[in-house]
């Protein structure tokens, strides 16, 4: 609406939004018209979808958080106010110009405050206000200079331009980029950037405190309050994980702070839908005066997770309390696991835990399933197990592919790529196809309901078939959002495997060498084509998750 008030056209407007599975990087400048345009349609929706929310989470004495302008706009303001002065930002990630390079508006150009106040004010007409907003102008985007006066200039420019809509404005900021841009956040820079706000006027959330805490070295964000916050999950990634010691004591260290400006806690994850308990643990944290007695903590856990107690489940909840759950130092939970990753002769089959504890927990969580077989929770985490397990034996079937293959022992290369391909991936496959949780069909379906055309149907599938595989048109951020699904393992990840294993076996027989780079070529097009396949996939489970799950276990358990 703001852009339209403005003078900006249709066309213009469309060449800067994303699509839906982009938009959270295409509001901080990462991204733009990638899997785009946005109909009509969808702001629409987004419109009353936000009534909905706004409403249900004031009932609940909640504080909403609205958007501010942090800058950043789209090419055509340029045409429409050919004097302002604003910046052509570089590439982000593996992204060129043709979807990234964003224009970022000079906070000091008058623009910025005429743009920002019209959006803000357009905002709380709409939608009320509970006076916090959020915005964050170089998350992953380098400034165009370290000038420590420059960089106050900006911050007090951007909340300028939030009180001039709502005097009693609160700034809400992810301190994401000071642990991700160490080398450009010095101290001199990260003060300049909270001091061009007054004190007490931003809270800063710690966005990644259980690993890399920002408040340590900052003397507490030099007086501005801050959320502890755990991250925890980026990509939405399966995969059994977190640092729960970290989580344990952090907020209580961060409490003790000299001079700690903590105000509360938080979770932020990337995508959540996955380790339930790690996402229990941290919301009961900030209701306690110190740390938990972890081991019976889990164990009680378990009780309430089945509805009953279970001597065998407990034991298997303190075996992945102290592995899977339990990473120390900095822990960076992105699934790298062979399984999820594009095959090559370097893969990373590093574990923080010990793989005998997840074997253990998996047969006593099946030991367990006569009693407990008709709890939900349980069919759930039994299905999640295995998959660890499964994860697991994924990496040992590769390293005696890729050991078969270095040393030209033909058939045992055809063995273990034969159990891999033709009866351990279709097997993880129908493990995950008997839970509605971990359905690529639930996945696509879920995108496909929120169009109201076929047009736009196909748009939201293709969005979300991208987000969970390529990334970008050409694998710009290949497997960063990976997915343990029913049909994705099969169809996408199984492909992928099953051309490996058949190029290396090629190789042996002809004598010419393996090359990754013509791999790479050939495993594009099974990749995209995944993708582009337009195959449907149930959304409904099928199959006895205990039954498959023994079948596995019988077969594999090491």
């Amino acid at each position: 609406q703001v852009y339209r008030n403005l003078g900006l056209n249709q066309s213009e407007i469309d060449k800067y939004f994303t699509g839906p599975a982009f938009l959270a990087w295409n509001r901080m400048g990462n991204l733009r018209r990638w899997a785009g345009p946005l109909p009509p349609a969808w702001h629409i929706k987004q419109q009353y979808l936000q009534y909905r929310i706004v409403e249900r989470m004031r009932s609940l004495g909640m504080t909403t958080v609205l958007p501010a302008f942090a800058g950043h706009v789209p090419q055509g303001v340029l045409r429409v106010f050919p004097r302002v002065n604003a910046t052509r930002l570089g590439g982000w990630s593996h992204f060129d110009c043709t979807y990234s390079c964003t224009y970022l508006l000079d906070p000091e150009d008058p623009m910025f405050q005429v743009i920002g106040t019209l959006f803000l004010k357009e905002l709380i007409k709409e939608f009320g206000t509970d006076h916090v907003y959020s915005a964050d102008t170089f998350n992953e985007m380098t400034p165009l200079s370290s000038d420590p006066a420059y960089l106050s200039r900006v911050s007090s420019a951007v909340f300028r331009s939030m009180t001039g809509a709502d005097p009693v404005a609160l700034w809400l900021m992810q301190g994401w980029l000071f642990q991700h841009e160490p080398d450009f956040w010095q101290p001199a820079q990260v003060r300049a950037l909270l001091h061009g706000v007054p004190l007490g006027r931003m809270i800063v959330l710690d966005l990644f405190a259980e690993s890399k805490p920002v408040y340590q070295w900052t003397e507490s964000f030099y007086g501005q309050p801050f959320i502890w916050c755990m991250l925890h999950n980026f990509g939405g990634n399966h995969g059994l994980f977190g640092t729960v010691e970290a989580i344990n004591h952090g907020p209580f260290a961060a409490r003790r702070f000299p001079n700690s400006t903590m105000v509360g806690t938080g979770l932020v994850p990337e995508g959540i839908e996955q380790n339930d308990m790690v996402y229990e643990l941290m919301n009961e944290l900030g209701w306690r005066q110190e740390p938990l007695d972890l081991p019976s903590w889990v164990t009680r856990y378990a009780e309430r997770r089945y509805g009953t107690a279970s001597g065998a489940a407990g034991s298997a909840w303190r075996l992945l309390l102290r592995s899977v759950y339990n990473c120390t130092g900095v822990c960076v939970n992105h699934n790298r696991s062979p399984l999820v990753r594009r095959p090559s002769l370097h893969m990373d089959t590093e574990l923080w835990y010990n793989a005998s504890d997840v074997y253990e927990a998996w047969r006593l969580l099946l030991s367990a399933g006569t009693e407990l077989g008709s709890s939900p929770t349980f069919l759930y985490d039994l299905v999640d197990v295995t998959r660890q397990a499964a994860q697991q034996l994924v990496s040992d079937y590769y390293l005696n592919i890729r050991r078969a293959f270095q040393s030209h022992a033909l058939p045992e290369l055809l063995t273990a790529g034969g159990v891999l391909v033709y009866d351990l991936l279709p097997e993880l496959d129908s493990l995950l196809s008997s839970q509605s949780l971990f359905l690529l069909g639930r996945w696509l379906d879920s995108a496909r309901a929120a169009a109201t055309s076929d047009r736009e149907a196909e748009q939201y599938e293709l969005n979300a078939r991208n987000q969970v595989t390529l990334w970008g048109p050409n694998g710009n951020i290949l497997d960063y959002a990976n997915k343990q699904l029913g049909g994705l393992v099969l169809d996408y990840y199984g492909v992928r495997w099953s051309l490996f294993v058949s190029v290396l076996v090629e190789s042996l027989n002809s004598g010419r060498p393996f090359h990754q780079d013509q791999f790479n070529q050939a495993v594009f097009q099974v990749e995209r084509g995944f993708v582009y396949n337009k195959k449907r996939y149930p959304a409904v489970p099928a199959g006895d998750t205990l039954e498959i799950s023994r079948k596995l276990f019988l077969k594999y358990y090491p």
